[in-house]
């Protein structure tokens, strides 16, 4: 998501907030995910977020209504951007969406693609998290854990569909394996990069308060907050966004 971000506006100034310390998300209760989910969010307002971006599936399909409702500035998810995305790209009117248990259990990605006239079809992948984390981008038994999850998404689903919705921000970092296992009509749709343009075109219209030349000097560009170990966080998170995390704090927040 923040790469995305980065991309599309890459003169703001970002805060990142990773709960590594009480990953994954994917296999928790909602009740747990919003609680967990508030409490970041409330920290990075403290430390003068004004806008926050839900870079997580789970957290946005479980708890977006929770969080707008406490924030003070404005709050932008992840599953709307994707399933519009999808809506445009999609002939045949037909999607595969994969996440996490989470994600799918809360039929967010249905709800918004039917919603479009969209038929949605969702597939928990529960094992490619784990396996984006331990670094195993291109390893055998990813692509045959994601051919098994795949294969059985588009032939027993909807076999017709022509996109396939990434519906976790871990799942990017698999495009290339994934695209030689999906269907080849199939158009990959990545959550985050929809996100980033709906975020870059919020900003147009409402741009954030500007700094001075000597604020942005002495500000850091871009901060990084984990509530686990920072040494892993940076090794990792290096992976995701391809280039040295420097600014990395650990956070331990409250129960």
């Amino acid at each position: 998501m923040l790469k995305a971000l980065l991309e599309l506006i890459p003169d703001a100034d970002y805060f990142y907030f990773g709960d590594t310390a009480r990953l994954p998300y994917g296999s928790k209760s909602a009740e747990t995910v919003a609680k967990y989910a508030l409490g970041a969010s409330q920290y990075l307002q403290a430390h003068g977020a004004e806008l926050l971006v839900i870079a997580c599936n789970t957290a946005t399909a479980l708890a977006l209504p929770q969080i707008k409702a406490a924030a003070r500035v404005g709050v932008v998810g992840v599953v709307e951007p994707g399933a519009e995305c999808a809506s445009r790209v999609s002939k045949s009117r037909k999607v595969v969406v994969i996440g996490t248990e989470a994600t799918v259990s809360s039929h967010a990605y249905r709800k918004a693609l039917e919603s479009r006239g969209i038929e949605a079809r969702e597939k928990a992948c529960p094992l490619l998290v784990p396996l984006v984390e331990e670094g195993w981008l291109e390893h055998p038994v990813t692509e045959q854990v994601a051919r098994i999850y795949l294969d059985e998404a588009f032939a027993n689903g909807v076999p017709s569909a022509d996109v396939l919705v990434l519906g976790c921000t871990h799942y990017p970092l698999l495009k290339p394996l994934l695209r030689r296992v999906v269907p080849p009509r199939a158009t990959i749709v990545d959550s985050a990069e929809s996100t980033a343009h709906v975020v870059a075109e919020q900003l147009r219209i409402t741009p954030l308060k500007a700094s001075t030349g000597e604020e942005r000097r002495k500000l850091a560009r871009l901060k990084f907050f984990a509530t686990d170990s920072v040494e892993k966080f940076r090794r990792l998170g290096a992976q995701f966004l391809g280039l040295p995390l420097e600014d990395v704090q650990h956070v331990d927040l409250k129960e």
